[in-house]
């Protein structure tokens, strides 16, 4: 064959459900990008146009019809080049996920996902049709007559087709009849969620197919926090027979990240650029990068001021303010100060004036200030350990602190109840009790400033005591976003030292050096979390064990006892413990407020693992442990 030379863009984009203003302004800043590249093919990310987090919304006739009319507006951008974009495609009753090539502003046609994802976050057979593969219809739109299905499509002679997301994970994979077709070029728009180490599944998936396919392969996914709990990479890569030709910087602070590069199409094409070394991933650098980015685009696209956080000075809240911190680090270096000021919507003129007179450093400082408000509510319970952590991260980092005692309500709340029944209230009768008022007590004040601030509350639970209902409903799991819930509470506390070390928050170093504790009992007690529960080690093996690999309870103790983890009683009274109050709690889990998606799994019910509130709680399986 002769040789043909074509230059590919794709591009990552930053899109929210439903905003058709905002999803089509980042679309065509691709196109017009892509154009000035000399682009010849623009691949974009599934579902773009819509936005692919609308859920139930795809399920309604009018939004295909509204997509598709953005749809003939992004053509009317395409003249000199040939653009794939996503949208919903309604269709004999049924929603197809689709991407529409568009060459030189006409509509070639609509290539339908074959596969649907069903596993851990994903829904979509419930919204979606699978394509037949090999199948090809016409459908009648607007007065126009359109192909859709599983077309194999050209561009000067060089044959492509695709596979959509999910496509590629599956071994009947598309593409292994594309290739007999003598497709070269495979596309891949994609709405790939974060997870840690994803990425590098991600990036074999694409370069193993273009070797194990003679292929070039291209792969778009989406950007940023788009609806609320998924976060996206905005991985870019184009690759050609197992060689990487391009990757990007992972999630950035852009709407819009465009790649490209030129391609030779030959029977043995020459690769002139390609990347021979990625560097191993650092789990830390991405949980960081994923939770900065998402707290950004969760605060801007809900129109909030801002955060609020009751700052304890423990691991929980301490994690939440830096990750608000190095939002305004990442954020002002991805984009600059005077963009990064501009999205997030409320600094006026003259602040974003001022700010642009200061120093770097004392700009961030301030940019912090602004939005991020803690407080410090102390108790008769609380230590001075914990006022100074607290206090030393706030002005490390320069955010707004404020310091109250909440003893005077506790109390008040405490005689009433006191009171009513006749009796005091003891900590031998009544522990759970005094421990919870306190932490309720916190809630009032903190979301009296949350409100007089127009600003998002955090709330601080992690993965951990979300398996175990280690938290106070109405207390410290209240807030408007549970930015760390997905994350599990070894994790964060090997990550704070790296912080300390690595990103230089040298206010860190006082929580770095505390045991966990929730501070509920009298100091004498000396409460530690490890007590109360267990090792967070042995915690968090249990919950994985359990509910990602799915084993029995005596399954996760043989597995356990294998590895040494504790003697066989200190086991089975650990194991008994988790899977007793898990099944007590899922009650808290269904009320815990939205949580990102930051690693492989989680224990959300609304987006990953589902469960009976009311259930037999493992007795049987628990009883059968004890006879090991």
């Amino acid at each position: 064959m002769k040789e043909t030379k074509l230059t590919l863009a794709a591009a990552a984009l930053n899109q929210t459900p439903m905003d058709w203003a905002g999803n089509l302004q980042h679309i065509q800043t691709a196109i017009q990008e892509a154009k000035r590249q000399n682009a010849h093919i623009l691949l974009l990310p599934e579902l773009c146009i819509t936005g692919y987090g609308c859920e139930d919304l795809f399920l309604s006739p009018w939004v295909s019809e509204e997509a598709f009319g953005k749809l003939l507006e992004v053509k009317e951008w395409c003249d000199g080049i040939t653009v794939a974009v996503g949208l919903p495609v309604f269709l004999n009753k049924q929603v197809y996920n689709t991407a529409c090539v568009i060459k030189n502003k006409e509509i070639i046609g609509f290539t339908a996902k074959q596969f649907l994802a069903s596993d851990g976050v994903h829904y979509e057979p419930r919204w979606f049709a699978p394509w037949p593969a090999n199948e090809v219809q016409e459908f009648e739109m607007r007065g126009q007559k359109y192909q859709i299905g599983d077309i194999v499509y050209e561009e000067q002679g060089v044959k492509y087709a695709f596979e959509i997301c999910e496509d590629a994970w599956r071994p009947n994979r598309p593409a292994e009849r594309h290739m007999a077709k003598g497709v070269q070029l495979i596309l891949n728009p994609s709405a790939s969620h974060f997870a840690l180490s994803k990425t590098d599944v991600r990036y074999r998936l694409v370069v193993d197919a273009s070797k194990k396919y003679q292929c070039a392969y291209m792969y778009a996914n989406l950007l940023g926090n788009e609806a609320g709990k998924m976060i996206y990479d905005g991985e870019v890569l184009i690759a050609q027979n197992g060689k990487l030709i391009r990757r990007n910087d992972l999630l950035c602070f852009k709407d819009v990240d465009l790649e490209y590069a030129e391609v030779c199409f030959s029977a043995n094409p020459e690769i002139a650029e390609v990347i021979e070394y990625l560097p191993p991933i650092d789990e830390n650098k991405e949980l960081i990068a994923a939770l900065s980015l998402a707290l950004f685009d969760y605060m801007r696209k809900s129109r909030s001021r801002g955060f609020v956080l009751s700052l304890s000075g423990g691991a929980d809240s301490s994690l939440c303010a830096v990750a608000v911190a190095e939002m305004v680090r990442r954020g002002v270096e991805s984009i600059g100060l005077q963009a990064f000021l501009e999205k997030a919507l409320f600094f006026t003129e003259e602040e974003m004036a001022e700010l642009a007179q200061l120093p770097k450093e004392a700009a961030r400082k301030a940019i912090v200030g602004k939005l991020l408000t803690c407080a410090y509510q102390g108790t008769v319970n609380s230590s001075d350990d914990t006022y100074t952590s607290a206090k030393e991260l706030a002005d490390s980092i320069g955010a707004t602190f404020y310091n109250w005692t909440i003893d005077e309500e506790v109390q008040g709340y405490t005689s009433k109840v006191e009171h009513a029944l006749g009796r005091q209230l003891t900590w031998q009768q009544d522990d759970v009790t005094l421990q919870n008022i306190q932490a309720r007590v916190r809630a009032p004040a903190i979301w009296m400033l949350a409100n007089i601030k127009y600003a998002l509350l955090l709330a601080t639970s992690n993965r951990s005591e979300a398996s175990v209902g280690y938290a106070t409903m109405d207390g410290d799991t209240a807030g408007s976003i549970s930015p760390i819930a997905g994350i599990d509470k070894a994790f964060i506390r090997q990550f704070l030292i790296w912080a300390q070390q690595e990103l230089g928050y040298i206010g860190l170093q006082y929580v770095n050096n505390l045991q966990p504790s929730a501070e509920l009992r009298p100091q004498e007690q000396t409460q530690t979390d490890e007590k109360d529960l267990m090792p967070y080690e042995v915690l968090n093996q249990i919950e994985r064990l359990a509910f990602y690999d799915r084993y029995a309870p005596e399954e996760v103790y043989a597995i356990l006892l294998e590895q040494q983890k504790g003697t066989p009683e200190q086991l089975k009274a650990w194991i008994t413990k988790f899977y007793t109050m898990w099944s007590r709690n899922q009650w808290k889990r269904e009320r815990y407020a939205p949580a990102f998606h930051l690693d492989d799994y989680n224990v959300d019910p609304r987006s990953w693992l589902r469960f009976p509130i009311l259930s037999g709680g493992f007795k049987a399986e628990l009883e059968k442990l004890q006879q090991q």
